[in-house]
């Protein structure tokens, strides 16, 4: 049998790539279905890249510095974005995880006020493009590192929002 991988070069939109969305520190093969790129494609292109540009308009650049030129740009960092059902059960994932159908991403937080600020940009992003999410969760280790869950579904989704410690 020959081993498949992912071509990880692949662009999702301008800053992403399929590497970054399927990446997992278990050595279990993560390959997505051509529907799971479809839909990691629609989180990077409709939501992250916005998210990214807004952030960093509103936080990081000086007046006067150009978004596409300037040093101070901060990326966007996931975490985890497409699990196959076997990376999900080793990283103790629900069996219902959005992250099975590439509609979900983990993106690093550097603390609570980062993922706020990144929830907050996330939805006004809804609000003013009309476009719904199926969950936004800010997320935290006991005693540990933030990071937000963001999910967005072809159909169906819920706008379910909250905190979780755990």
């Amino acid at each position: 049998m020959n081993n498949v991988e992912v071509n990880k070069s692949i662009r999702l939109s301008q800053h992403y790539t399929l590497g970054e969305m399927t990446k997992t520190g278990t050595g279990i093969p993560n390959i997505p279905s051509r529907v799971s790129i479809e839909n990691l494609r629609n989180i990077c292109e409709n939501w992250l890249e916005e998210m990214r540009y807004d952030y960093n308009t509103l936080y990081c650049l000086k007046p006067g510095e150009d978004y596409e030129t300037s040093k101070s740009v901060e990326p966007v960092i996931i975490t985890s974005g497409f699990r196959s059902e076997d990376v999900n059960r080793a990283v103790g994932g629900s069996p219902t995880s959005n992250h099975l159908s590439g509609c979900a991403v983990d993106i690093r937080c550097a603390g609570f006020e980062q993922a706020v600020r990144y929830a907050t940009i996330l939805l006004d992003i809804a609000d003013d493009t009309g476009q719904d999410y199926d969950e936004l969760f800010i997320e935290r280790k006991k005693g540990g590192r933030y990071w937000l869950h963001f999910a967005v579904r072809p159909e169906d989704n819920r706008r379910k929002n909250g905190f979780i410690n755990t």
